[in-house]
């Protein structure tokens, strides 16, 4: 009982330190469910198991974020077919001080009729009267078994109560300081994929999840549609299927980071100056290859003067909402090292860019 209070007393605190400094977003931490002996949920046919669809659509994922946004670090909590116990998956994204965690699964139900996405957030499931609470009961309780091995190395399925007092105690804390991130992910998940090649849209509800229970960052589980259902599985066996989910999941993160970083932004030091900083890019053809620092990312014109510069006037490379800064361009990659050398004691977030035209490329 002392240890579940020192633990409760911890996150608490990671809880509060998130709540009251909001940071730009650095680090996101893909979760593909289940995997080795754990397959998760399988199709009636037996042919096809949900930890194979969810690594691939995670491993699409991290590919585009590392694309599209080179200045975010993507955690995998397994990259190949490995069982990670749920326990340790949290503990991965708050060793590295992760700033999002997505969940990744695939739905499955006894029935063929069921079909489509829903997202969820850490809660406690009361409403009993809503049509999907049953469902997500069953839900809830296949994603919280916990797999272990017996004395044989067997394995075997455990499944954990979500009525145990502690969670109540925890879902408490995690609601107050964090819950109104991750619906808000979860919201802007849900929107982006509407339209998409899993058709129904199951909706956004908050369920006790263990997943996502020790994560002190705003985290979100999602369901890509039903193995069981004929349509779904049709679109998740194919590459352009999966392919087309990671879009719209990026898509979603990019819409959430630029929120986000807004805010954050706008919760730091105000521009001070009327003057933006330079938004074209060195003198030198734009053929040419060039380097320089990127020392921050941001979706709020940041203009000349303003203290976060530190007197340093970057060129700034917009990317979707995004604007990247970048300082010390030069023709020569050993020049922006020694640029980088001399800032990233300022910019711990820094990292050197190839600029190829208007496209930035991390070096480091």
């Amino acid at each position: 009982m002392k240890r579940l209070a020192l633990l409760f007393i911890s996150l608490f605190v990671a809880f509060s330190a998130y709540a009251e400094n909001e940071v730009s977003i650095r680090t996101v931490v893909l979760d593909a469910g289940h995997g080795g002996y754990d397959p998760g949920a399988i199709s009636f046919n037996k042919k096809y198991q949900e930890k194979n669809f969810v690594l691939d659509i995670a491993k699409r994922l991290q590919k585009l974020i590392n694309k599209e946004y080179p200045e975010i670090k993507v955690i995998m909590t397994r990259s190949d077919d490995t069982f990670i116990p749920l326990d340790e998956r949290g503990d991965i994204a708050n060793k590295a001080n992760a700033d999002l965690f997505m969940s990744i699964h695939i739905n499955a139900s006894s029935s063929p009729n069921p079909s489509g996405f829903s997202i969820h957030v850490l809660g406690q499931s009361s409403n009993k009267n809503r049509d999907l609470y049953q469902a997500n009961l069953e839900l809830v309780k296949r994603e919280n078994t916990i797999v272990t091995l017996d004395a044989d190395h067997k394995p075997i399925r455990r499944e954990f109560d979500p009525k145990d007092p502690g969670a109540t105690i925890f879902m408490a804390m995690m609601q107050s300081a964090i819950l109104e991130q991750s619906i808000d992910f979860a919201q802007i998940i849900n929107r982006n994929l509407v339209g998409g090649p899993v058709k129904v849209n199951r909706g956004v509800s908050q369920d006790p999840f263990r997943v996502l229970w020790k994560t002190t960052c705003p985290a979100v589980l999602v369901e890509l549609g039903f193995i069981t259902n004929r349509n779904d599985l049709e679109k998740l066996t194919t590459e352009s299927g999966r392919q087309a989910l990671a879009e719209r999941l990026l898509k979603a993160f990019g819409e959430y980071k630029c929120k986000y970083d807004e805010v954050a932004t706008h919760s730091e030091i105000p521009a001070v100056s009327e003057k933006p900083a330079s938004s074209k890019p060195a003198a030198s053809s734009k053929s040419q290859i060039r380097y320089g620092v990127q020392i921050f990312a941001v979706s709020a014109t940041i203009k000349a003067g303003d203290s976060r510069l530190l007197g340093y006037a970057p060129h700034v490379y917009p990317s979707g909402k995004v604007k990247r800064y970048v300082i010390g361009e030069c023709t020569n990659l050993e020049d922006a090292k020694k640029v980088h050398k001399k800032v990233k004691n300022k910019y711990p977030d820094s990292f050197v860019v190839k600029i190829e035209g208007e496209k930035l490329y991390r070096c480091n």
